[in-house]
């Protein structure tokens, strides 16, 4: 984890502008999957891979302490903030999802959001059993990439990304992530909780062309291939802000749609 957090190093900012945030109904799910009262408020929430704090803020007045994880300085310092804008108290570590420096038992609920894939699997999972209490759940969540604006858009955006990534392989920067799609089946073989399960949800905001193009910018491995001055067309950026500025020149609908794996303890 402490060396994917290098590939979002120096552009926080940026990366906290333009990602989407959960969904609104998450605490709630998260909440009843815990075993908590309609309402009640969560003893502990752990977030791991806390990034920006976009992970984070979602638990504001709805737990009685959150403790979130994050190894990169830059996305600490923006968390900081914007717990702090959220009137939120937070005990915001330098730490990762492999070793938490946690003591036993002591969660409720651990989250790890757009951050599982860059895990340890076979050292993350065991170490969040340990700090899961029985009957405490722990939920990996991702959007699917990209929003659902409209089809040329999507085409554009899909073959920007295949580009990119095809020149990251081929330089021998793209550093090895777990596949998303195995989360619930790597949960699962793991044998570490009783229960696992996996649903979707969804949430509504809108861009224009700068913010898909902020979002593309985003991702840590299209930094890296730029600062090596990678050609814009060659990668298919160029042909993304083209379909952006004939498609989104004014905010449009986006529809995000989050995957929620969910395991109890």
């Amino acid at each position: 984890m402490r060396e994917a957090a290098q590939r979002f190093t120096g552009f926080a900012d940026e990366y906290d502008r333009a990602r989407p945030h959960p969904p609104a109904d998450l605490p709630d799910l998260l909440c009843a999957w815990a075993g908590l009262a309609p309402g009640e408020r969560v003893p502990t929430v752990v977030d791991l891979g806390a990034g920006t704090g976009i992970s984070t803020v979602p638990w504001a007045g709805r737990a009685d302490r959150v403790v979130a994880l994050e190894p990169s300085p830059d996305m600490r310092d923006v968390a900081a903030q914007r717990c702090a804008a959220a009137g939120m108290t937070v005990d915001l570590r330098d730490g990762t999802a492999e070793d938490t420096g946690l003591p036993d038992h002591c969660a409720d609920v651990v989250t790890a959001g757009q951050a599982l894939h860059w895990f340890d699997p076979e050292r993350a999972l065991p170490e969040i059993a340990r700090i899961l209490r029985p009957g405490g759940v722990f939920a990996a969540y991702d959007c699917d990439w990209p929003p659902c604006v409209d089809a040329e858009v999507d085409q554009a955006y899909r073959e920007f990304e295949r580009l990119y990534r095809d020149e990251e392989t081929r330089r021998g920067i793209r550093p090895p992530a777990a596949a998303k799609d195995g989360h619930a089946g790597r949960m699962r073989d793991s044998g570490l909780f009783r229960h696992v399960a996996e649903m979707a949800l969804s949430r509504r905001d809108e861009g224009d062309a700068g913010r898909l193009l902020a979002v593309a910018l985003s991702q840590g491995g299209l930094v890296a291939l730029l600062a090596q001055g990678v050609d814009e067309r060659a990668i298919g950026l160029a042909g993304l802000r083209e379909t952006a500025a004939r498609r989104l020149p004014e905010p449009r609908s986006w529809w995000w749609t989050y995957r929620v794996r969910l395991a109890v303890a």
